[in-house]
């Protein structure tokens, strides 16, 4: 029952880790994931997504608190609930982020984390089947490869997006992240490579390193000198505690480990007394810091049979398509959906992208919990550095309850203006010539809205992207949750390595970014140890 680390949570940073750190045959881990192995066919073949985000199939489904700005909808946060996490229902899509990005966290102090400290990072994981050197690693555990499925209908996006002005980008990780593309995938020949299959699966026999699914970690368990243990709730509802000779590393994400952090004494007195939790440790920013990529969508129908639809057609289209996946790992269903996008600026003056936009082959409706028959297509446009910043605290003090989840979407007046400037730009594209063959009827707006369409628009149907960050943060100022090799400041053996640590949110989809700072988390605990 003793080990030299404990992670909790097996998403993509826990996969990380216990991969990492259980290379040394000396040390042993114990990795404890609250949901399954993630060996579902939902998960492993790439469009079973289309049924695991909208429902609570291998997914923890949360649901915010209302948003004002949002006319008091409750808005839906999907998370992963399997080893892998997140990566075991994410769009799989490839992106760091802005060089820029991580140079801004450089300016925070956070100097470790500089564009040319972190891309070794992002190369030493990544196993690129097109892109090499100098801005790509071949090798790495993490599969990236292009999709095995080209749908025409991307053809004229992209055309379409050249007509608007863009460039055509064929490597958003490359000198550039400016333009429009096909995105790249963590897929493995037409099968999802989430964290878990990337990094944990090779490394199952270990026999130092030990994986516990079906465990809920309810509390941190301190002693005179830290953390030194967990006790966990088992399948069938027995409590265990487990002892760490060394470190807990928190890997629960950014909803989940600040629950954890609070649940266990360690957070903002007021929220810690408000539940009757006895304060081991005040720390005001545990949950505070949440930072979001708030997404708008939107829907054209259209009669062409290369787009994925609802009804008759549609289930003849899924029948032809199902042979040749099940043989060649090709066709529809090695389709992520979102196939193609890219970035774009709402001012050109900017000295990076603002909008990043992901184009469906399908009617995209409420995180595809609605559906409409028929068919048609779908763009999304989301900005990418909002400044409204939104708090994870507690129901209660039960470790069972989600977490209570307040982004506080468009809270700042900015954030509405990028927005609307980039939903506009993103309809450009599809009234051109290129599009025209495609192109039927918008739904939910008029083809060329006025603002305050759109605005009303905007607040009845805005939506996560499911990007959320920030709620642990790092820094070297003394408010910080955790210090720049993700030590929780102010207690010992305790570390959090996950999407909530980023101070700032990177300009493009997290799960990459997320991988990288568990490979940099691993390096430094290895070194120490």
């Amino acid at each position: 029952m003793s080990f030299d680390y404990i992670i909790v949570g097996g998403g993509s940073a826990g996969s990380v880790l216990a991969a990492r750190l259980s290379e040394d045959p000396g040390c042993s881990v114990l990795l404890l994931e609250s949901g399954g192995q993630g060996n579902s066919p939902l998960i492993k073949i790439p469009l079973g997504m289309a049924v695991t985000v909208p429902t609570r199939i291998h997914n923890w489904g949360f649901q915010t608190v209302p948003q004002a700005a949002l006319n008091h909808r409750q808005c839906y946060q999907p998370r992963g609930h399997a080893l892998g996490g997140s990566s075991a229902i994410n769009a799989m899509i490839y992106t760091r982020g802005h060089p820029h990005d991580y140079d801004d966290w450089a300016s925070l102090g956070l100097t470790d984390f500089a564009w040319s400290e972190v891309l070794p990072w992002f190369k030493h994981s990544e196993g690129n089947e097109r892109l090499g050197e100098p801005w790509h690693g071949t090798d790495g555990p993490l599969s990236v490869s292009d999709l095995r499925y080209q749908n025409p209908v991307i053809d004229a996006f992209i055309d379409a997006a050249r007509q608007s002005g863009y460039p055509i980008n064929e490597d958003f990780n490359g000198n550039q992240q400016l333009g429009i593309g096909r995105y790249q995938v963590t897929q493995t020949e037409g099968i999802r490579c989430s964290a878990a299959r990337a990094f944990l699966t090779p490394c199952m026999e270990r026999k130092n390193l030990t994986v516990l699914t079906h465990a809920r970690v309810a509390r941190l368990v301190p002693d005179n000198h830290g953390i030194k243990a967990v006790e966990v709730i088992l399948q069938r509802g027995s409590r265990q505690n487990f002892s760490a000779r060394k470190e807990v590393i928190l890997c629960g994400g950014t909803f989940h480990s600040p629950q954890l952090l609070m649940l266990s004494g360690i957070g903002p007195k007021e929220e810690l007394d408000r539940h009757r939790i006895p304060v081991l440790l005040e720390q005001n920013q545990v949950g505070a810091n949440l930072q979001d990529h708030l997404d708008y969508i939107s829907v054209w129908r259209s009669s062409n049979s290369h787009l994925v639809g609802y009804g008759i057609q549609g289930m003849a289209r899924m029948a032809t398509e199902l042979p040749a996946y099940i043989h060649h790992r090709r066709g529809l269903f090695s389709s992520n959906i979102a196939d193609a996008g890219g970035f774009i600026k709402t001012d050109p003056a900017l000295d990076r992208p603002d909008i990043q936009l992901h184009f469906l082959l399908a009617m995209a409706d409420d995180h595809n919990r609605k559906l409409h028959y028929g068919q048609g297509f779908s763009l999304h446009a989301c900005q990418l550095r909002p400044y409204s910043r939104g708090t994870v605290g507690l129901y209660d003090a039960h470790p069972m309850t989600a977490p209570r989840i307040d982004p506080a979407y468009l809270s700042d007046d900015r954030d509405i203006d990028v927005l609307l400037k980039g939903i506009k730009l993103s309809r450009e594209i599809v009234y051109q010539s290129a599009m025209d063959h495609l192109r039927g009827r918008s739904m939910f707006l008029p083809d060329h809205p006025d603002d305050a369409v759109l605005l009303d628009s905007i607040r009845q149907r805005a939506e996560s992207i499911y990007h959320p960050v920030g709620t642990c943060r790092m820094g070297v100022d003394a408010d910080a949750v955790v210090d720049q090799h993700f030590r929780v400041k102010g207690i010992e053996g305790l570390r959090v390595v996950d999407a909530s640590v980023m101070p700032l949110l990177p300009g493009g989809n997290t799960n990459a970014p997320t991988i990288m700072l568990a490979e940099r988390a691993a390096d430094w605990i290895k070194q120490e140890s």
